[in-house]
C-alpha cells in the first residue's frame, strides 16, 4: 500500500517531456524530413535572383554607353573641303595669265602650278621675252621658284644695281633670275645643255647650282596663257 501512495506521489511531480517532431520519448533523433516543396520554393528562387542579376547588368549597360572613338579618318571627312587656289584649279590646262597682261618685255606674273599625279602645289613665275611675240609661246619662259635643288626659293631681280651690290654681278644688262643662298645668277634669255644633250632656258652665267629651275611648258589658247606641264 505504501509503494502505491510512493508512485503516485512520483507521478505527481514528473515532467513530461515536449512532443518535439522526430524526437522519441527515449530522446533518440528518428530523423528530420525536409520537405520537398521547400526545395523547389529555394531553387526556383536562386534561378530569379540570378536573373535578376543578369537584367540589371544588361540595364545598366544599355543606360551608360561607352563612348564612341570616332577615327580619325571620320573626323577628316567631316571637315569642309578646301578649295585649290584659282591659279591652280586645271592641270594640264591652267590658265595662268592673258596675253594683255604679258604685253610688255619682262613682265612677270607669280602662279602656283599643281602636279595633278602627285598634288603637289609649287610657286612659279612666268616672265615674258622680247625675242618673240606676245602671242607666240616662245616670248615667254615660266619656270619654279623652288632651285632645284636645296630648300632655297630663287628671286626674279629687275633692279640690276642689286644685281651688281648683293651678287657682285656686273655684267647684267636685263632682269636676271637669283639664287639668294648660293649668289647663283641665272641668265633667261641664254640656254643651257643639260646632260643628254638636253637644251634648256637659263644659263648659270655665275654661282654654284648645278642646273637652271624647273622649266613648265606654256601654250596660247586665245587670249590666254596656260600651263601644260613641269619637267
Amino acid at each position: 500500500m505504501s509503494d502505491q501512495r510512493n508512485s503516485k506521489r512520483e507521478n505527481q511531480f514528473k515532467t513530461e517531456m515536449p512532443n518535439i517532431p522526430g524526437v522519441t520519448e527515449a530522446g533518440r533523433d528518428t530523423g528530420r524530413k525536409f520537405p520537398v516543396g521547400y526545395a523547389v520554393a529555394g531553387s526556383l528562387a536562386i534561378v530569379a535572383a540570378i536573373a535578376l542579376g543578369f537584367w540589371w547588368m544588361l540595364r545598366t549597360k544599355h543606360a551608360e554607353p561607352a563612348a564612341r572613338v570616332i577615327p580619325q579618318m571620320e573626323i577628316a571627312s567631316a571637315e569642309p573641303a578646301r578649295p585649290l587656289p584659282p591659279a591652280a584649279q586645271n592641270d594640264g590646262n591652267q590658265t595662268i595669265a592673258t596675253v594683255a597682261e604679258m604685253a610688255k618685255p619682262w613682265s612677270a606674273k607669280d602662279f602656283v602650278y599643281r602636279n595633278a599625279a602627285s598634288g603637289a602645289m609649287t610657286p612659279a613665275l612666268l616672265v615674258r621675252l622680247p625675242m618673240a611675240s606676245a602671242a607666240s609661246a616662245a616670248g615667254y619662259w615660266a619656270f619654279a621658284m623652288n632651285a632645284a635643288y636645296g630648300n632655297c626659293k630663287l628671286e626674279y631681280l629687275t633692279d640690276l644695281k642689286k644685281l651688281a651690290a648683293e651678287y657682285g654681278y656686273r655684267a647684267g644688262k636685263h632682269p636676271m633670275i637669283g639664287n639668294p643662298c648660293t649668289q647663283t645668277v641665272i641668265d633667261p634669255l641664254r640656254m643651257a645643255s643639260l646632260p643628254g644633250r638636253v637644251w634648256v632656258r637659263g644659263a648659270i652665267v655665275q654661282g654654284t647650282d648645278l642646273r637652271p629651275p624647273f622649266a613648265i611648258e606654256v601654250k596660247i589658247k586665245g587670249k590666254n596663257i596656260v600651263a601644260s606641264r613641269m619637267e
